[in-house]
């Protein structure tokens, strides 16, 4: 099959899953499946081949990220029920001084998405931008356009997210190096939009939604105390950013020991088995074991607001299998998009015109860095979930790398940075925003769809500085 035979097939594919996701509201899992079965069939792959290949990346993306999305998806129910989220916020109220008030849920849902899924941090976050949207006079379309934005940025471009974990482990990125630059490059992205767009958030007055800011009232002075969330039961600020922080941290320290520790030193040793991407998570899941102990008033009491009509459960019911329980729930569906990607990613980085292809985009104009972040920009654009298009895009772009000439950090950075555009209509994150937030659909995408396409802008231009100058390897 010809390089332009094959570029057919795979704008074919990509529209078959265009309209199963879109017009016939097929779940991706099943839409992925469809498409790769297709795919692979019209590439001669024959069906029971194909088959064999899906199961093969299926399974092997699964092995790669599966424990790690469990694990993240339970410390994100500890974060819920220790108060862990509305401290995190109340340091952000202190370090802005009771200004920029919308860079309190903002920087808690960048922090907080790193290892929680974006859905669960925008349920997490909502509250606390509708309260402080009430306190200090803040339109919602200002608190949603930055709280989304800040999920957003870490959502596609930091591990261990799945998409973009599982996109690292695909190229063979050094994933304490993805983590770093993936937040440097984030935090550009986000402040680089707020410097641009935070006037124009503020031309449209946006009511929070009502029931959650029963028995607030607005308050006209800049007292840091009087915008805190009050809350006797909260932990303190470190405790609560360390279920975050510490699984981040130990696999950053696990990469930078292997490339200055000795490697037949204790150090390199003690780093690269605390740092392991399971292992790192694992102790991120303990750490929040003890933390529910220590917060046991505040768990057995958001337990009880939450699930009223069950008997009432002990702590230990709580942590060790309610938790558990929870986390299966919210992960299932992130873990089969994320696996079934992979297996379509299979499909597709197997077809031996990729060669020819690959050499072609290598020899034509269009700057290298640019094509792993445009890819993965049309399919999230097509498909509405930032890990079925940055799982697809790795697919695509995996053959070509070395004719590209890229390092595999500077296309797995590029691919994240494009899955950030364009969020719309056809992405289940969107709504949940617009629900959360107030926002009709015109609003939401106003605020949500337009600051993440700047920010992606944004980022991939920072990508492409860092790449011209050699700095991403």
């Amino acid at each position: 099959m010809s390089a332009g035979m094959f570029l057919v097939v795979l704008a074919a594919a990509i529209l078959i899953l265009m309209l199963l996701i879109l017009k016939l509201k097929v779940h991706p899992v099943m839409a992925l499946f469809t498409a790769a079965l297709l795919t692979g069939i019209v590439l001669n792959y024959g069906v029971s081949g194909t088959a064999d290949m899906i199961g093969s990346g299926f399974g092997g993306t699964l092995g790669s990220v599966g424990i790690t999305i469990i694990l993240g998806a339970i410390i994100s129910m500890a974060i819920e029920d220790t108060g862990a989220a509305k401290s995190i916020a109340n340091f952000f109220i202190k370090l802005f001084r009771g200004k920029n008030m919308e860079l309190a849920p903002s920087l808690t849902a960048f922090i907080m998405s790193i290892p929680v899924f974006g859905d669960i941090t925008m349920v997490l976050t909502a509250p606390i931008a509708s309260m402080l949207s009430k306190r200090k006079h803040i339109s919602m379309s200002t608190m949603a356009s930055f709280t989304g934005l800040g999920l957003f940025l870490t959502h596609g471009l930091v591990p261990p997210t799945p998409g973009i974990l599982a996109i690292a482990l695909m190229f063979e990125a050094d994933l304490g190096l993805t983590i770093v630059w993936g937040i440097v490059i984030s935090l550009i992205g986000f402040f680089g939009t707020w410097l641009l767009l935070r006037k124009w958030t503020e031309k449209e007055w946006i009511e929070p939604k009502p029931e959650m800011v029963k028995g607030l009232s607005e308050t006209t002075g800049n007292s840091i105390d009087d915008i805190l969330i009050k809350d006797e039961t909260l932990p303190n600020t470190f405790l609560a950013f360390l279920p975050l922080l510490l699984p981040v941290a130990l696999i950053s320290l696990s990469s930078f020991a292997s490339m200055y520790a000795d490697p037949e030193g204790m150090v390199y040793k003690i780093c690269t088995t605390i740092g392991h991407k399971v292992i790192a998570l694992f102790i991120g899941v303990l750490y929040s074991l003890w933390l529910g102990y220590k917060q046991r008033k505040a768990v057995l009491k958001a337990y009880q607001e939450h699930f009223p009509e069950e008997s009432k459960s002990g702590l230990g019911d709580i942590m060790l299998n309610k938790w558990v329980a929870r986390g299966l729930i919210v992960c299932l569906s992130p873990l089969l998009i994320t696996a079934m990607g992979g297996a379509f990613g299979t499909i597709l980085k197997s077809a031996p015109a990729l060669a020819p292809l690959s050499e072609a985009i290598g020899n034509s104009p269009i700057p290298a860095i640019l094509i792993p972040w445009a890819i993965a920009a049309i399919m999230m654009t097509a498909v509405g979930s930032m890990t079925t298009a940055g799982m697809t895009a790795a697919g695509i772009v995996l053959p070509m790398l070395p004719a590209l000439g890229l390092s595999p950090l500077a296309a797995v950075l590029a691919i994240g940075a494009g899955t950030l555009m364009v969020d719309h209509v056809n992405n289940s994150g969107f709504w949940v925003m617009g629900q959360f937030f107030n926002l009709d659909t015109k609003q939401s995408l106003k605020y949500v769809t337009f600051p993440s396409v700047v920010a992606s802008i944004i980022c991939i231009i920072v990508i492409a500085l860092l790449n011209v100058a050699d700095i991403l390897g």
